[in-house]
């Protein structure tokens, strides 16, 4: 408990420090370990490529035990438009991180082109709206009468702009896409030149499906994100699905997590998943790893031909 004490005020302290210097950058777009799943929200040209009307709902606590670490929540509705090429998407992400919390709201439109092969190529682009409060209030403030902490944020909104590409079949998928191109500034508060900014950056992912059996599908992932400043993360994941229902796995998040992953296709509308992160680093100590939690439900046009598994 005191090791937890002395952590809280560490990063408070870190905090005030940063508001006193030139520029603080705001937190960036939160991380998930189901990234598979939850692809609208980081790719515009996913919209519709599942060719029904997909709703996704995903809950994300991380770091568990240590206060003021990152809780993200995120819903998703996005489906093809009947008898044509478009594709359309709706997201909304929550995200609290200490005294800090940020919505984002996104639209996307997708067109997609069909090849010999039976590949599409699908072409997105993303029109977001950012909200941003700070309530310094939950603080730990040494001083009170700090300038810099009279006045919290509230609804401080700010508009972005994002595109990607995303080719993908029946059997697997690769795209790039960078959510945000507008390095928008947040905050800017003129008693101390205190900045929040947000940067480009840039997402690479990729998927495939294996036949391992008639009962057993071997499917690869990754994603890899190109930070400002050239910081990389990456995540590596191998699930198995078993009998078109059950699917297992695990990940790697380099220096960062190890994480397992579990789904189950109830119906061909239903599909529930849960993975569950250990921190690979000292971080782990001072927490009891990440959760996170998902719920997909899909609507078929009456009479369709239904297609399982879909697995991307």
């Amino acid at each position: 408990m005191e090791m937890r004490k002395l952590i809280k005020s560490v990063v408070v302290i870190c905090l005030l420090l940063l508001l006193s210097t030139e520029k603080l950058f705001s937190q960036q777009d939160p991380q998930f370990t189901n990234y598979m799943y939850n692809t609208i929200v980081i790719n515009p040209a996913y919209a519709g490529t599942r060719d029904v009307l997909s709703f996704l709902a995903l809950y994300r606590a991380q770091w568990v035990g240590l206060d003021g670490a990152p809780i993200t929540a995120s819903a998703s509705v996005h489906s093809p438009v009947s008898n044509s090429n478009v594709g359309w998407g709706i997201s909304v992400i929550n995200d609290e991180i200490g005294p800090a919390t940020e919505q984002n709201i996104s639209a996307d439109f997708a067109y997609r082109i069909t090849f010999s092969n039976l590949s599409k190529l699908s072409f997105g682009i993303k029109a977001t709206a950012n909200l941003l409060n700070v309530d310094y209030t939950k603080l730990s403030i040494y001083d009170p009468t700090d300038p810099v902490l009279q006045n919290n944020v509230d609804n401080r909104f700010t508009p972005n702009i994002g595109a990607g590409l995303y080719w993908y079949s029946d059997q697997f998928y690769l795209g790039v896409s960078i959510p945000s191109f507008l390095e928008t500034k947040y905050y800017d508060d003129n008693t101390r030149s205190s900045v929040a900014n947000s940067s480009m950056d840039y997402y690479f992912m990729g998927g495939y499906v294996f036949n391992l059996s008639d009962s057993i599908q071997f499917k690869p992932a990754f994603l890899t994100k190109i930070m400002s400043g050239n910081t990389l993360q990456s995540d590596v994941t191998a699930n198995f699905l078993f009998f078109e229902k059950l699917t297992l796995g695990s990940a790697y998040r380099i220096n960062g997590a190890i994480s397992a992953l579990v789904g189950f296709q109830f119906s061909n509308s239903v599909f529930v998943g849960y993975s569950y992160d250990t921190e690979a680093t000292n971080l782990a100590n001072y927490n009891s790893g990440s959760h996170e939690i998902f719920l997909r439900f899909e609507l078929f046009k009456s009479g369709a031909k239904i297609y399982s598994p879909r697995f991307f």
